[in-house]
């Protein structure tokens, strides 16, 4: 009996079985980017990466110069401040930019046509540029228009033109960013695009991947009452590697005043808990938005601008969105220490529970296999952006980061 009804079981959940299989995929392989920094077109060219690292550097220098006077500034434990100073000026000079988006869409505006044009394919060229010479950041591309009716035949002329020119130095860190996404019908609108470009541009079929804009109520909720991003992401034929948070438009949209739109606004609480869902299992990263108040101005100013980015970073860091955007070179530095803090304040916590699991120790903690998994991507992931040293994890768990990878339940890409 045992062995028939196991196998009506079998054939009942054959179906749903391959659905889960296929839908939830869970962690990619790759690492997440802890930010995304946006340049507009009209100013971005082949030094722009060294001279936001340069800023950056310099706005550490100026408003920053110790680590005792950026504990000061950030009102921070002195000792928080001395564990993370240098690496986050190792950071500085090494890859201050992880994530580069080159924006043709509120970033860039509405210029006339040629105009445009002769941006999308400068912008090409300095970014390949970049990539050729092994400058660019690990992750980069662009964002364009919408496939709104007013915006669209500008958004793809400009990604036709972009890709025409990058086609050559093309590698698995490009994206696109589609933003003002409205409907399921606009990624399925999507994906023609890039398979057309791809053949007009002789791309190997599947490599043009994008990231969905969340910034429209219509991304939120269907006018049906449901939610759009499960089915947005199915859409995307597993081209869509990202959910991206629009602060301003969403909160303007759902008529929040000007003073009060925030990425920690109660809408745009319950819209990342959306993405979170939508996302979760499928290895489509989340990411955050941004603040519009930057650290530019007088010492007290840069000080107050980068307490407010440091405790934004930090409590998306807190609620599980591991991504956010930056907009000018000086969020840089609060940028990379609000995400060290966050991963070295539980380093030593997480290393044991870690550890007494996988050899059978008592760390105090009951965890199960997903917890373990969690503890192990939380120091996964400040391995990977450089919070953490690789010879702590050997004295902290006597791991490398292939094992940690395996315990993070992150599969191996070869």
């Amino acid at each position: 009996m045992e062995d028939a009804l196991l196998a009506e079981l079998d054939r009942r959940l054959a179906e749903a079985d391959a659905a889960l299989t296929a839908l939830y995929p869970g962690d990619r392989g790759v690492r997440q980017p802890v930010h995304t920094v946006y340049v507009p077109a009209d100013r971005f060219e082949a030094g722009t990466v060294a001279a936001w690292a340069e800023e950056a550097r310099a706005a550490l220098g100026e408003h920053g110069g110790s680590a005792e006077v950026l504990a000061e500034a950030l009102e921070l434990p002195a000792g928080h401040a001395v564990e993370v100073y240098e690496r986050v000026r190792a950071k500085l000079e090494r890859e201050p930019i992880e994530d580069l988006r080159i924006d043709f869409e509120d970033g860039y505006g509405t210029r006339p046509d040629e105009q445009e044009d002769a941006a999308a394919v400068g912008a090409a060229r300095a970014l390949a540029s970049l990539v050729k010479a092994g400058a660019a950041p690990p992750y980069h591309g662009l964002r364009i228009k919408s496939l709104e009716a007013p915006s669209r035949r500008r958004g793809v002329r400009t990604l036709d033109l972009f890709i025409g020119e990058f086609a050559g130095a093309l590698t698995d860190g490009f994206v696109i960013t589609l933003a003002k996404v409205t409907s399921v019908e606009q990624i399925e609108a999507m994906v023609v695009v890039l398979e057309a470009l791809e053949r007009a541009h002789a791309v190997p079929s599947g490599s043009l991947k994008f990231e969905i804009q969340v910034e429209t109520p219509q991304a939120i909720l269907g006018p049906d009452g449901d939610a759009p991003l499960g089915r947005m992401i199915r859409a995307g034929a597993g081209r869509v590697t990202g959910l991206h948070y629009g602060t301003y438009d969403y909160s303007a949209s759902l008529g929040i005043a000007a003073a009060y739109q925030s990425m920690e606004h109660p809408v745009a609480d319950h819209a990342k808990n959306v993405m979170q869902l939508a996302a979760a299992g499928t290895g489509v990263f989340v990411c955050d938005g941004s603040t519009n108040v930057l650290p530019v101005g007088d010492r007290e100013q840069v000080h107050a601008a980068w307490r407010l980015h440091q405790r934004l970073v930090r409590r998306s860091l807190e609620r599980g969105i591991y991504q956010g955007w930056d907009m000018h070179p000086a969020q840089l530095p609060t940028r990379y220490v609000a995400t060290y803090l966050f991963y070295r304040e539980g380093l030593k916590t997480a290393a044991a529970r870690l550890r007494a699991y996988v050899e059978g120790g008592n760390s105090g903690y009951l965890d199960e296999p997903a917890t373990a998994a969690a503890l192990a991507t939380y120091v996964l992931r400040g391995t990977e952006c450089g919070a953490i040293d690789t010879a702590e994890l050997d004295h902290l768990l006597g791991v490398d980061t292939p094992t940690l990878a395996t315990l993070a339940r992150r599969p191996l890409r070869p």
